[in-house]
């Protein structure tokens, strides 16, 4: 059980119940890890709002977001996140457990085409050592084909995923999958 209250769907009222609605037409249930932002309407629609955005981008894969998910929570210790996108690299996106295994101990290893694994490289470092990045790193991105916006959004989805570790780690979340 949580650390603090959380609605469930059947409970729900007001914008709560409102984006719950919309978080179950589009994934078909309400998980744990929007069910904790239920006691702030606001915030949790915010939330939802983001995760909407990245699960239509057209060019940042949902391998690639996923991957970086995990990755980072990995790093986070939180272990509804790695465990959830482990999930959904094996279920969803066609990866081995051998292949999830692999890419927790080599992020280089992960089965990308060089673009998106150069970008998922660059975001890890940008967690770890964020000032030690280079222009040429950007250069190098922008050669295999990424924008600058493609390359922020994947920053920001791992550093808006390190928020939601400390939440998730913070407030006890359970696992529901």
């Amino acid at each position: 059980m949580p650390l603090i209250a959380t609605a469930s769907p059947e409970s729900a009222t007001g914008k709560v119940a409102e984006t719950y609605a919309n978080i179950t037409s589009t994934i078909g249930f309400v998980p744990n890890a929007m069910k904790i932002y239920s006691s702030s309407p606001a915030l949790l629609e915010n939330i939802w709002s983001q995760i909407s955005f990245y699960m239509k981008h057209p060019t940042l894969s949902f391998p690639l977001l996923a991957a970086i998910r995990m990755l980072v929570s990995s790093k986070q210790e939180c272990e509804y996140c790695v465990g959830f996108n482990q999930a959904m690299l094996i279920n969803h996106a066609g990866w081995t457990q051998e292949q999830v295994s692999a890419a927790m101990k080599d992020p280089a290893s992960t089965p990308f085409p060089e673009k998106d694994k150069a970008l998922l490289l660059y975001v890890l470092d940008a967690l770890i050592a964020p000032k030690k990045l280079e222009r040429s790193r950007i250069d190098a991105l922008h050669e295999l084909g990424w924008s600058d916006s493609e390359i922020l959004e994947a920053v920001h989805h791992a550093a808006q995923n390190v928020a939601e570790d400390m939440v998730f780690n913070t407030f006890r979340i359970e696992r529901d999958y």
